[in-house]
């Protein structure tokens, strides 16, 4: 009798590029079965037998909860959530339109929250699994011309933060993960980049080795927040019109 355990199955948020991309990458090797959701795989389709793509728009607040219901069904041994979807978008809060404040909250923080309220109860009812919110150094301290993108990730440190203390006696471990700048296309549509020496930015891969980290710790500990960070901090400001 094969008495191997079944591999674990993780859904991650964000998954078409990026950090969420090089996650999923990082999983699949080490032997998880991972669901990816993100908006569109047409750019980068990620060719595994162990991959799921799942188009979804998680911008769309009012389709979330349904969505979620079926990949619940779909896929009921779900044992870890990744949350990584979201963008940047900075500027004055004068500069943002209400519309922007709403959409770019929704993305980055509301979505996420409600995936955790989606799958959190039957973790609960296991009394195992995982979740994991990809924060930022944005949510450690605030910075000039970046009120509401700072403020989207303060509020996401805060959700994994109370539902670390929620969750301290039902079995399931939350943890943040708080990269610095990482080397990726988060910065195309920025008038700013790291510097480009290698120790002026992060890789995803180094992201995605921690979000291993996290995944892997035994059942009777938590890595509860990590922050990470290039050695050497340094900022490029685009020329205008460049990209």
């Amino acid at each position: 009798m094969n008495t191997a355990e079944p591999r674990p199955t993780t859904l991650v948020l964000g998954a078409s590029r990026g950090i969420g991309r090089a996650i999923c990458q990082r999983l699949l090797a080490s032997g998880h079965q991972v669901i990816g959701v993100a908006r569109d795989f047409s750019a980068s389709p990620l060719d595994h037998p162990a991959f799921t793509p799942v188009t979804l728009d998680l911008s769309r607040l009012d389709t979330l909860g349904k969505r979620f219901q079926d990949l619940q069904q779909a896929h009921p041994d779900i044992t870890a959530l990744v949350c990584c979807a979201g963008r940047g978008q900075f500027g004055s809060l004068e500069e943002f339109s209400h519309e922007q404040i709403r959409s770019l909250m929704e993305l980055n923080f509301l979505s996420h929250a409600c995936a955790a309220r989606s799958f959190l109860p039957a973790m609960k009812r296991r009394r195992r699994g995982h979740l994991v919110f990809m924060g930022s150094e944005a949510a450690l301290a605030g910075r000039q011309k970046g009120a509401i993108y700072c403020a989207s990730k303060f509020a996401l440190r805060g959700l994994a933060q109370a539902l670390r203390e929620e969750c301290a006696g039902s079995g399931v471990h939350v943890s943040i993960v708080n990269p610095g700048m990482v080397k990726t296309g988060f910065f195309d549509g920025l008038d700013f980049a790291p510097g480009e020496q290698a120790h002026n930015y992060l890789l995803p891969e180094d992201v995605a080795d921690a979000v291993q980290l996290i995944l892997d710790a035994r059942e009777g500990a938590v890595i509860e927040e990590i922050n990470l960070s290039p050695l050497k901090k340094h900022v490029v400001f685009k020329k205008p019109g460049a990209r």
